[in-house]
């Protein structure tokens, strides 16, 4: 069976997944916030799941709850894909009281507001496919506690509770992996960071060495070599030898100059430069947002300042300026934003 499997973008969400990893080992996993996001994460699941049409397959939306229409598309999408010969279970379990008339309208949408989304999961696990061994449960269940408290807010939980905090804000202040531009190692980065945590739920006041634990533990991730680095030096390093692994995914042109464009990064003057160093055939680098606005880095071999200006009524610096695109639409999609881009360079 193939899992496709969308959750939210909190500690409730992202522990979702790590059960689901943790049972099925692989599957196609995405992350969305409420709004345009949940939609266009349905979308690209849906075109992924098109070159598995002889496979069994789980849809599985957890820790989002879908309005009435956003629930009524995806129930036609995946009868119409089925009535083509697909065999797609759909399954939403969720606790967040809004999605109610969802709930009572359509036989796949679970709702339950007396557990958070991880452990609703965790106990679905169980009831469909026979749950997990002994060794996984052991450290899985005290994790799934601990964020069932923090997440529906059982303060008289107190040790739960406690640990509970800590993880919300490990996960919440996880910004050393873009989680657009590399969702699915930023996402692993999660699950190793709650996996490790759980080591620490036996021990007496456990939720303050974590929250003691959490740099080190981080920076045990990020560490490419045994080499120790402050953690800001670590994540650059880490981020550098990211883009370059994908560099061919990500490089644009402009004339007779190689760039390179990430998508959501901020932040660049330091990857940027770093990056530009360790690669002396490309000549620029351009960072896009989500509402348009871009930042633009040279090393000299590219005024950027006229690009900027060229591209996107912006300007500043030679190797340093920024702009602002005021026709771009937000999306999920790498491959949307390089065309977008790309398309504008072959016109300049």
């Amino acid at each position: 069976m193939k899992l496709f499997h969308i959750s939210h973008t909190d500690l409730d969400g992202f522990t979702c997944q790590l059960i689901t990893k943790e049972f099925f080992k692989e599957g196609y996993f995405y992350n969305a916030n409420y709004g345009l996001e949940v939609k266009l994460s349905i979308k690209k699941a849906l075109e992924d799941m098109l070159e598995f049409k002889d496979e069994e397959i789980l849809f599985l939306i957890t820790d989002l709850n879908l309005t009435f229409q956003e629930s009524k598309d995806l129930d036609l999408d995946i009868s119409k894909m089925n009535e083509n010969g697909y065999k797609i279970k759909l399954q939403l379990l969720d606790h967040h009281v809004s999605g109610k008339k969802s709930a009572d309208s359509f036989y796949w949408y679970y709702l339950d507001d007396k557990r958070c989304a991880t452990k609703i999961v965790y106990d679905y696990m169980f009831e469909e496919y026979e749950g997990f061994d002994c060794n996984t449960s052991a450290w899985l269940k005290p994790l799934v506690d601990a964020v069932n408290a923090v997440d529906i807010w059982l303060e008289h939980e107190k040790k739960n509770f406690e640990f509970g905090k800590v993880l919300m804000s490990m996960v919440t202040k996880v910004k050393e992996i873009n989680n657009i531009l590399f969702a699915d190692l930023s996402r692993e980065f999660k699950f190793y960071l709650l996996k490790e945590a759980s080591k620490y739920l036996d021990e007496v006041d456990g939720h303050i060495k974590l929250d003691n634990e959490v740099h080190f533990i981080k920076k045990e991730f990020l560490k490419l070599n045994n080499k120790d680095d402050t953690l800001d030096n670590l994540s650059a390093i880490y981020l550098v030898k990211t883009l370059d692994d994908i560099k061919e995914q990500l490089t644009v042109t402009y004339q007779e100059h190689k760039g390179l464009l990430t998508y959501c990064l901020g932040s660049i003057s330091i990857p940027a430069n770093a990056f530009l160093k360790a690669n002396p055939d490309y000549d620029f680098f351009i960072d896009i947002n989500k509402k348009g606005s871009a930042s633009f880095r040279a090393d000299g071999k590219l005024d950027v300042s006229i690009l900027a200006a060229k591209l996107a009524n912006g300007g500043g610096h030679v190797n340093a300026s920024g702009g602002k695109f005021e026709d771009f639409k937000e999306t999920i999609n790498f491959s949307d934003v390089k065309n977008y881009i790309q398309n504008k360079l072959n016109k300049i």
